[in-house]
């Protein structure tokens, strides 16, 4: 039995295996558990293993990895056409073995632990942002309820509540007062949760040498060019510098047929949460430099400031691969 191609379906407890050998005829069809999966792996001849790229498969690859296999992560959606008649974990497992030899297949960078650290602190800020915003959002709603109206923002919601709680002409009861100092406190520590993972990401920014170098791209600061650097990995996945605005979704999807080219909004695809920081990136950069910048304002008039950040974005991303890739220094042109 020589395996050439294996296909894994991962979950938390049972693993199903596919192997097929250069003929492709199937040669492995098992269901193993969490603890005898390495060592079946182990005892593998090299190899092609693939998998869908889902919770647990950076792990997996780097172990996998370990003993010489070549291993390559996919897209669910890649993996989908190929899943016959009812979708099992049999079936699940034969399509990813089909699927991962398929040519011009897009594979996922496999990750380092490095890479899954930045990215965890990012996951874990993005949910401190939203706890805090959940918050705002329901103080802001409850004051409404007394007649107390706040003006929009966060930062206004900081400067009002403590007005709102010292006036003695609001009509607040005791337990009203006693509600809204609690909510003030969590909205308080809250902020100083965010501020101490920011100066983490700063911290760690300045301690990576490949962050300090796309750093200098206007629009892209320390939280940007961290998540950038955690999750492009290995920079020659990408053939061009386009290729890594398409995955980051910033290119515009194609709708065309015959000879009539259509060509619609950005696609949205890949990392939604990289795309947002490149795009604000760019519309905090525009703002301040567009009184200074004639072609900067020339872009706004001709295509309107929402296009202009997309299109400013999609330039930061090509120029992060060029500067990646080829190890350059950025030369600025503003």
């Amino acid at each position: 039995m020589t395996i050439k191609t294996l296909g894994i379906d991962i979950a938390k407890r049972v693993f199903q295996l596919h192997g097929v050998d250069a003929h492709g005829k199937t040669v492995l069809k098992k269901r193993v558990g969490r603890e005898q999966l390495i060592s079946i792996i182990a005892n593998l001849p090299h190899c092609l293993i693939g998998m869908e790229s889902c919770s647990g498969s950076h792990y997996w690859a780097r172990q996998f990895q370990r003993f010489r296999h070549e291993v390559k992560l996919m897209s669910p959606q890649y993996v989908k056409p190929y899943v016959k008649t009812n979708k099992n974990d049999a079936n699940d497992a034969e399509a990813i073995c089909e699927a991962v030899t398929r040519p011009n297949r897009r594979f996922v960078p496999i990750k380092n632990t490095d890479q899954q650290d930045i990215q965890s602190l990012h996951r874990y800020r993005q949910r401190v942002i939203q706890q805090r915003t959940a918050l705002a959002n329901q103080i802001r709603g409850l004051l409404s309820e007394y007649d107390l109206v706040a003006p929009q923002g966060i930062r206004c919601l900081r400067k009002k509540l403590p007005q709102f709680l010292e006036n003695q002409d609001n009509q607040l009861t005791s337990l009203a007062l006693e509600i809204f100092s609690q909510l003030h406190q969590e909205l308080l520590e809250l902020d100083e949760r965010v501020k101490a993972l920011d100066q983490r990401i700063a911290k760690i920014c300045q301690e990576n040498e490949s962050c300090q170098k796309i750093k200098q791209v206007e629009g892209i600061g320390p939280l940007t060019a961290t998540a950038l650097v955690a999750a492009i990995g290995d920079v020659s996945n990408f053939k061009n510098g386009r290729h890594l605005a398409a995955w980051l979704g910033l290119v515009p999807r194609q709708y065309s047929s015959g000879n009539k080219k259509l060509l619609l909004g950005i696609s949205k695809r890949g990392d939604c949460y990289l795309r947002t920081l490149l795009i604000h990136g760019v519309r905090a950069f525009i703002s301040l430099a567009k009184k200074h910048s004639d072609w900067l304002r020339d872009l706004i008039k001709r295509c309107g400031k929402h296009k202009a950040y997309v299109a400013l974005a999609n330039k930061n991303a090509r120029i992060v691969w060029a500067l990646l890739a080829h190890q350059a220094e950025y030369r600025s042109a503003h």
